[in-house]
């Protein structure tokens, strides 16, 4: 579904992190809609690289883009001799910024903040002189334990990715009130799930790892009292929307993409294996995360529907049901 009417035809449009969930996906919306825009994709891609908790650096994946026809980059958003050649080589429209150390459990904080926030600061650099409007991945992970429904200024961050994410906030209000040339719009994510995540391996929603559980025969298992663990599970088609609804924003701005409404872990398990055809019995285990776990994400959208336009198109059962035959494909191409 094409989300907005603008004219993208002769423009060019950069995507961080382009060989990742998101932004794989949005690299193949403007590709499929705007036939007649340049898309250029940048991506670290993985490699063997792991941080200190043995997950990888990148999760960037060559399989994320495959029928991309776009022009593609390798390279890292810290490397300034690679900025200044992005810079001086083309002139973009649109900058949509996905690249991050996405990992809520990282411990390596100064590659965090310089990754999330230092490379920002000069990707924002590049977007005011080149007229670029932006368009970066915030973070629900901002609001930590605060109470639901989630609000922006009510952010309580647990961890240094969340903190990261916040600062990168703060510093986008600052350069969207000293550059009114272009618009800046922060997107908070919340519990994502969808086609072009199964590369995230450990750090996946629990949407495909549960999927593939059942398609292996084996029992989900859920945490105690998981129909009281909520989240605000947003499908990605939903999200690929919000990111073209904030390309021109009635103004620039920090926004909660979500459904609004919260769903538990048990409705997740029970819509899947109604998708899948099967019927195993759950198991139960403790909570070896309580007192640092949340147990309710809700994400406000007031906002997000007065400026942006938005409204969330998938409910709970409808984006699993859109997600099933890939989970099933994925089952048998990846890991059969």
């Amino acid at each position: 579904m094409r989300y907005s009417d603008i004219d993208l035809n002769s423009k060019t449009i950069l995507i961080t992190g382009g060989a990742g969930f998101i932004g794989s996906n949005l690299a193949f919306y403007f590709e499929e809609h705007y036939p007649q825009a340049k898309v250029v994709v940048l991506d670290l891609f993985r490699s063997n690289l792991t941080l200190s908790n043995g997950n990888l650096k990148s999760f960037g994946h060559f399989k994320n883009l495959i029928g991309f026809t776009g022009e593609v980059i390798s390279g890292d958003i810290n490397d300034q001799v690679l900025l200044a050649k992005l810079a001086s080589g083309y002139k973009f429209d649109y900058i949509f910024h996905e690249a991050a150390i996405s990992d809520t459990t990282a411990l390596e904080q100064g590659l965090m903040i310089q990754t999330n926030v230092n490379a920002f600061k000069d990707l924002l650099d590049m977007a005011v002189a080149h007229g670029a409007n932006m368009i970066y991945a915030s973070s629900g992970a901002t609001y930590g334990d605060a109470p639901s429904p989630q609000r922006v200024g009510r952010e309580a961050p647990q961890n240094v990715y969340g903190f990261s994410k916040l600062m990168m906030d703060h510093l986008a209000r600052d350069y969207a009130q000293k550059f009114k040339n272009i618009s800046i719009v922060g997107l908070r994510y919340f519990n994502v799930y969808g086609p072009h995540e199964f590369f995230k391996n450990k750090t996946a929603s629990m949407v495909v790892q549960f999927g593939h559980q059942l398609l292996s025969g084996k029992n989900p298992k859920l945490f105690e009292n998981s129909d009281k663990i909520l989240r605000d599970f947003i499908y990605i088609e939903d999200i690929v929307q919000a990111n073209v609804l904030a390309m021109h924003p009635k103004e620039s701005g920090v926004f909660n993409v979500g459904t609004g409404k919260a769903r538990s872990f048990q409705s997740m398990v029970d819509i899947l294996q109604h998708e899948l055809g099967t019927a195993y019995p759950c198991e139960y285990i403790p909570n070896p995360y309580i007192g640092r776990y949340q147990f309710h994400t809700e994400a406000d959208i007031q906002s997000t529907t007065e400026v942006l336009g938005y409204a969330p198109r998938f409910e709970f059962e409808d984006g699993i049901r859109a997600y099933a035959p890939e989970i099933k494909r994925l089952f048998e191409e990846e890991l059969s």
